[in-house]
């Protein structure tokens, strides 16, 4: 009988316990979809909905369409929900992570486990978009010269860098919001002001060496050179280098 109780709770335990806790820590993050799948997605869908407006009555009242569409396309409008996500990269960390914890997630865990779901939002947002920009163009605008999805960047290098471009931007977002929250829990209000002035310092120093060194010109020159996917790779590194620095940081960081 003890043989018997002591394999049916240890098959209880084993079939209880989580195998995998990064996939755990996704899970978590997806308690309230509305927040990396739901509201992005409202504010892109107004930002499209106050664009193909502006596009109906400009085409009422008989402005070219080919230069309306032109002007168009430097709009931002397809970039409206990447200051929401930096919000919600900071609300991954100071919401979740203390709730995590008491689960008796790792700090480890917790941190891949929110990297997983930001590179899958990523990749689910680079996936819609680019192919929206592709829908865009073959519709001529939505039928009415609009450009809400092919702007800026967008459209001129296929499905592929589109999705790239946005892939990378994402990441990056989240991860600046989630990495200065790391600071936050580790060192308070101490460390968000030691952070934004180091920050602000550091671009004053980088400014200012540009501009005495004459160097302006060439380093425009290298930004022009990189191209679109070189430019986005950079932008790829940047997100890395958060990711790896709010990884230090939250290892010793507190709930309190």
């Amino acid at each position: 009988m003890t043989a018997v109780a002591t394999t049916t709770m240890n098959t209880v335990k084993a079939t209880s316990r989580p195998h995998n806790p990064i996939l755990r820590i996704v899970k978590l993050h997806t308690v309230n979809p509305s927040v990396f799948f739901g509201i992005p997605w409202i504010i892109l869908v107004c930002a499209w909905a106050v664009t193909m407006a502006i596009a109906a009555i400009l085409t009422r009242a008989g402005v070219d369409p080919t230069g309306m569409h032109e002007g168009m396309r430097n709009s931002w409008a397809v970039l409206a929900p990447q200051w929401y996500l930096v919000v919600v990269g900071v609300q991954a960390v100071s919401f979740t992570f203390p709730f995590a914890l008491g689960f008796g997630a790792t700090r480890r865990d917790f941190w891949f486990g929110t990297s997983a779901m930001f590179v899958l939002v990523s990749c689910e947002m680079a996936i819609a978009i680019a192919t929206l920009v592709q829908i865009e163009i073959a519709t001529g605008g939505w039928g009415v010269n609009a450009a809400v999805f092919d702007a800026l960047w967008y459209g001129r290098q296929g499905w592929l860098a589109d999705f790239y471009a946005t892939f990378c931007l994402q990441l990056l977002v989240l991860f600046i919001g989630a990495a200065a929250t790391t600071v936050y829990m580790r060192w308070r209000a101490r460390g968000m002001l030691l952070l934004g002035l180091g920050s602000v310092v550091l671009a004053l120093l980088l400014f200012a060496t540009i501009t005495f060194t004459e160097s302006w010109g060439s380093v425009i020159a290298w930004l022009a050179g990189l191209g679109m996917t070189g430019a986005f790779t950079l932008v790829l590194a940047v997100a890395a280098v958060c990711c790896a620095a709010g990884y230090l940081v939250i290892r010793r960081a507190t709930t309190r």
